[in-house]
């Protein structure tokens, strides 16, 4: 006959088992979700570019931009917050490919209201170039998340690069 022992470690196990699979279902649940359901991206618009300065050897430049999104689309059961961030490209002769995180806000999946509204929204973090050569660049703005599920794996969206808000820096520091 079995021990104690040996029984509870085969309910252990099952039950183990049991909640792989049902986290793998959740898991599944999902594919193809963030390609049928976007964000409803109204507005994404550089209000003011506020100044561009040489600091420290680097260009830095700090801006207000206006944002309008309704982020509901993107949730579902299995979603528990989005970590949504506005970037800024634009290309140097040093580097090709630059992508600089301007703003962020986490969405919770408790909050009733998903929608973000703002107008002339100061940039948390500023635009910032390796060197001296932001002056007269092209910047696109783009927004951009990162969904955190329950159970599965993290996966991004990101706004329709045809509906891009562009926008030029000075040629001049102010």
């Amino acid at each position: 006959m079995h021990t104690v022992w040996v029984r509870l470690n085969a309910v252990v196990f099952f039950g183990l088992s049991v909640l792989l699979g049902l986290s793998c279902l959740a898991a599944f649940s999902k594919l193809g979700h963030s390609l049928k359901y976007q964000p409803i991206i109204h507005t994404l618009e550089v209000n003011k570019i506020r100044s561009l300065k040489s600091h420290g050897g680097v260009d830095r430049a700090l801006l207000s931009f206006d944002i309008h999104a309704d982020m509901e689309p993107a949730f579902h059961w299995n979603i528990k917050q989005l970590f949504i961030y506005v970037i800024a490209k634009y290309e140097t002769d040093t580097n090709p490919d630059n992508y600089v995180v301007l703003w962020d806000k986490i969405m919770e999946a408790t909050e009733t209201d998903k929608v973000i509204k703002e107008d002339n929204v100061f940039v948390k973090y500023a635009l910032v170039d390796q060197s001296d050569e932001l002056r007269g660049k092209d910047v696109e703005l783009q927004l951009m998340w990162d969904h955190m599920p329950i159970t599965g794996l993290l996966f991004k969206g990101e706004q329709d690069k045809n509906a891009l808000s562009k926008f030029t820096l000075p040629t001049e520091y102010q």
